[in-house]
């Protein structure tokens, strides 16, 4: 059976990590090469580094920091941030990262998804969906950072990612973000059962037993956290102890 991840998010704002709520990451939080550092004792799954100024700015990633991050990481990274074209895909590979995440750039061009699976292998290619709620209960697909509607259904979206090669989604809600109040369970849910690839629950999390509504009644694969391990004492090794309890298949060394 496959084990499920715990995986912590970074989100990376010029000199250092910042958090907010709803998408507003003001508050800062330290700086990426020691958070990425403390993770790797902290028997993490994978890490997710996201530049979330780069499409704002309209830049390419910061190719040298990342090689830094990279490095340093002695588990799976996920690149996310500033991504437009197979090129920065390529250069992000090149500088050490193992995945890359794409939102704002796969609405503007879906083939972007195709052509990194076929180049790249859809392995590499995580399709991060920020999603919001709507009056009509339907949850709706934002592009730039969670900013700008595109008019697209959740589900219709994430399907269509899946079918042009997407390794895995990454689907967060923005309303729940940085709220530590618990995940959007029925957004988990609804993707999870529309697609066949792994989906990682984020926006939200605030106690273990998130992570434990997350993957069972959400039916996500992995887990994805900021908040929860920046604001409390709580860490992803114990998360894994809380969930092995609960009959959870997690990995790590530290467990029997």
């Amino acid at each position: 059976m496959l084990k499920v991840r715990v995986i912590p998010t970074l989100l990376w704002k010029g000199a250092g990590l910042v958090k907010g709520v709803g998408f507003d990451s003001w508050r800062r939080v330290g700086t990426v090469l020691p958070a990425v550092k403390v993770y790797n004792m902290r028997e993490v799954d994978e890490l997710i580094v996201v530049d979330i100024t780069a499409t704002a700015e309209e830049r390419q990633p910061d190719y040298e920091s990342i090689q830094e991050f990279a490095y340093e990481s002695f588990v799976p990274l996920t690149m996310g941030g500033g991504v437009r074209s197979i090129n920065d895909i390529r250069s992000l590979l090149r500088c050490g990262a193992d995945k890359v995440a794409i939102n704002t750039a796969a609405y503007a061009d879906p083939s972007i998804i195709t052509k990194a699976a076929d180049v790249f292998g859809s392995q590499c290619v995580v399709v991060s969906i920020d999603a919001k709620r709507q009056s009509d209960e339907r949850h709706q697909c934002y592009s730039h950072c969670g900013s700008k509607p595109t008019g697209l259904e959740v589900v219709q979206w994430a399907q269509k990612v899946e079918e042009l090669g997407a390794g895995e989604i990454l689907i967060t809600s923005i309303e729940r973000d940085g709220t530590m109040e618990g995940y959007d369970l029925d957004l988990i849910s609804k993707v999870s059962t529309a697609v066949n690839i792994p989906v990682i629950a984020s926006g939200g999390a605030g106690t273990y037993e998130h992570f434990y509504q997350a993957l069972t009644q959400g039916k996500a694969q992995a887990v994805a956290a900021a908040s929860l391990y920046h604001f409390t004492e709580q860490t992803p090794l114990q998360a894994k102890l809380y969930l092995k309890s609960k009959g959870i298949h997690v990995r790590t060394s530290q467990l029997t």
